[in-house]
């Protein structure tokens, strides 16, 4: 193939120019030693105190140095005329990586070097992540941080937020605009999911308790969608946490609102962090402060199970899509799986493998499990192998609620430090999405969450700046690109 043949050649042209210059700088520190009278063998017999096992050792380690910057500067050429390269396949975008520091003769250490290496990996990353990750709509009402967001499984598919501000919202995906309201809870709203097969959401809180309510929504006419795709040319802005939306207005006082729930589960004795529907919708599980979870039966609101084992206090949990089983996480360090397969017993596996609070815990379609950790990994774990993970992947932040897409096994993981990254099932980085002064999130993301059936967004985050977004992400293009 022509590119192919291309490639070839450059790397030829790159072997024999590294070459010619290594040649170079051999002839000019030759001739430089000519003029200054002082060969190797005369500076290997001038008068010194050291001894000569030790003077001969200096000379060799000297040489060995001269090599080394040899070789560095050689990089430092080469890597110059890639950012050349790279400039002008950028240029069109308006983009440039600056590298006027790599002046002529001027050398860098191989730490430089390697980030420098890096920042070229980066760019392309880049490029990528705006032509396939695009956001569409913002979904902003709360008046304090959103803590997760849920999609809805059954028609009509509506987006759900909850709220430190006592608040659950349901959102329409295409327009924006809230649909209800729900202000059972008397304390922090800290997730919301929805049933398999029913309206009904399942909201867990701060006041020791988890509720279960109906809702009924009629979707208002789609508006055109905004492209907001090409806002700004800044792929990383600063921006203060005042940069927030403005919420002068409460857009969620016109929509209609739920204040009593159906059904309450009751029996922690400390915040309820997390709750999750069993496959079926018959039975819902809760994590809480406690140290506990508990199984409870959706119809008469009974306590089936209390999970007990947990060091400290739960983060999170999570259900099978297909099976009766429930993953929990926790600030000891590990996660837990339960098995509810037999009626009779229920049996219990420790994931061990992170240093610090596991924030998250999530299954796949298969046999795998992806925890998500305050130590700034995430690993990929085999249910049959709970010894080691089958994938570490390793970042800059810590990690909150991570969500993967089952079709297409991509983990979208939210961070501390404002930014959502895509990877694969693997460990390989896909995307980053794209945050800038005018748009993506302004502070921590909480939680992210996929909807592979929708036509215009597939996943949402939400997080501290009160805001959730819709994106759309470009799953072929960023699989193509990998």
């Amino acid at each position: 193939m022509p590119t192919e043949s291309a490639s070839c050649s450059t790397a030829r042209q790159a072997k024999q120019k590294r070459k010619s210059h290594s040649l170079s700088i051999r002839r000019t520190n030759s001739s430089e030693q000519e003029r200054t009278g002082l060969p190797r063998d005369m500076l290997e017999g001038q008068d010194s105190k050291l001894p000569s096992s030790v003077r001969s050792t200096l000379l060799e380690l000297f040489g060995q140095i001269e090599r080394e910057f040899e070789n560095l500067y050689i990089e430092n050429l080469e890597l110059r005329r890639e950012i050349d390269t790279l400039n002008e396949r950028l240029a069109a975008e308006g983009q440039a990586i600056d590298g006027a520091e790599l002046s002529k003769g001027q050398l860098k250490t191989k730490g430089e070097v390697n980030s420098r290496e890096s920042l070229i990996v980066s760019s392309f990353k880049t490029t990528t992540s705006r032509a396939a990750c695009q956001l569409v709509k913002e979904y902003i009402g709360h008046r304090d941080g959103i803590w997760d967001v849920s999609v809805a499984r059954t028609q009509p598919v509506v987006l759900g937020t909850a709220s430190a501000d006592h608040t659950a919202l349901l959102w329409s995906i295409e327009t924006g605009k809230c649909l209800v309201k729900y202000a059972g809870h008397v304390g922090s709203v800290n997730s919301i999911k929805f049933h398999p097969s029913e309206q009904l959401a399942l909201t867990a809180s701060g006041d020791q308790t988890a509720h279960i309510w109906r809702y009924a929504v009629q979707l208002p006419t789609p508006q055109p969608v905004a492209d907001t795709s090409q806002i700004s040319g800044e792929d990383e802005v600063e921006c203060s946490d005042k940069d927030e939306p403005d919420l002068d207005g409460d857009v969620s006082s016109d929509c209609p609102t739920i204040r009593v729930p159906l059904t309450s589960l009751k029996s922690h004795q400390g915040v309820v962090i997390a709750a999750d529907w069993l496959v079926g919708g018959k039975q819902a599980v809760t994590a809480s402060w406690d140290r506990t979870a508990n199984l409870y039966d959706v119809e008469t609101s009974e306590l089936v199970h209390s999970l007990t084992g947990h060091d400290q206090e739960l983060t999170h949990c999570c259900t099978h899509p297909t099976q009766r089983l429930v993953v929990t996480s926790s600030r000891d360090t590990t996660f837990r799986l339960w098995d509810f397969r037999d009626p009779s017993i229920h049996s219990v596996n420790v994931f061990q493998g992170h240093t610090d609070t596991v924030t998250s815990a999530v299954f796949t379609v298969g046999d795998n499990v992806v925890s998500g950790s305050d130590d700034r990994t995430v690993k990929v774990w085999d249910l049959k192998n709970m010894r080691s993970p089958i994938a570490t992947i390793r970042t800059d932040s810590a990690i909150n609620r991570i969500n993967v897409c089952v079709g297409q096994k991509i983990i979208a993981l939210p961070h501390d430090n404002r930014q959502v990254r895509l990877f694969d099932m693997s460990g390989v980085r896909l995307a980053r999405l794209p945050r800038s002064s005018r748009q993506g999130h302004r502070r921590m993301v909480c939680c992210s969450a996929w909807s592979e059936d929708h036509p215009v967004c597939n996943l949402f985050t939400c997080g501290f700046d009160r805001q959730a977004i819709g994106w759309n992400i470009n799953i072929p293009a960023l699989l193509q690109e990998k």
